[in-house]
């Protein structure tokens, strides 16, 4: 596992340094937008990575429903934490993006909002873990939350066809709406972040995983002391 995530952490780094260069240098500007179309890049890689990090939340939240291993609230809470990181660097970058396109920091588009509601839903789940006492209830609680919380993933889809809608579309049913050279480097920096995504992920499961180890080896000392004392005070 931890050549695994060497490996990944490596990868996510040459991506990255690739796709800044793609994303800053190489793609050429908009017609309408000029170099601010590069914000773009960022935003979208990030929104999208930001939403399949919530579902696999979703897909660990179920194991948890069904199989209750300890592991699956490990990866569903680690994935989140993540997908709330992604999620506030999108809010981020659009609003850098909207205020000089559309001449404000913020507006209460269909797909902005219900993208703000993803976020306060997710950074809902993470306190809702930290006020749960219990491993197993805390992971069962969290894990029918995270279940529910995941509906507003498909909403964020829709939003643009179920309401009016200002935000732009640059990908749907019939394809890229860009030129070949800017929907190469989109793609590549959905690539680039996913990688990234993997391999925080990956160092953030481990670290999980290692401190649920210590916790249980601590417990276990504490019984053997106890133990101890009991024997010591019986052969007194």
């Amino acid at each position: 596992m931890n050549r695994a995530i060497s490996w990944m952490a490596a990868a996510s780094g040459v991506s990255g340094l690739v796709f800044l260069y793609l994303a800053l240098i190489w793609s050429p500007p908009e017609q309408q937008m000029g170099d601010l179309v590069r914000i773009m890049y960022f935003h979208v890689a990030s929104a999208w990575t930001g939403l399949v990090a919530f579902f696999v939340t979703f897909l660990a939240a179920l194991a948890v429903l069904l199989r209750n291993r300890p592991v699956w609230d490990v990866v569903s809470a680690s994935s989140a934490e993540i997908g709330v990181v992604y999620t506030t660097l999108t809010l981020v970058s659009g609003s850098l993006w909207a205020r000089p396109i559309w001449n404000t920091w913020w507006t209460w588009d269909p797909r902005l909002t219900t993208t703000l509601i993803l976020w306060f839903l997710y950074v809902g789940y993470l306190l809702l873990r930290a006020t749960l006492a219990g491993v197993e209830r805390r992971a069962r609680i969290a894990a029918a939350y995270a279940v529910v919380a995941f509906i507003d993933v498909p909403i964020i889809h829709l939003s643009v066809t179920w309401w009016r809608s200002i935000h732009p579309s640059v990908v749907d049913d019939t394809g890229f709406h860009m030129p070949m050279a800017m929907a190469g480097t989109l793609l590549f920096g959905f690539l680039a972040f996913f990688l990234w995504y993997l391999a925080l992920l990956g160092l953030r499961v481990r670290g999980a995983l290692q401190a649920m180890q210590l916790l249980q080896l601590g417990e276990t000392i504490r019984r053997l002391h106890v133990r101890a004392d009991l024997g010591t005070d019986r052969g007194r």
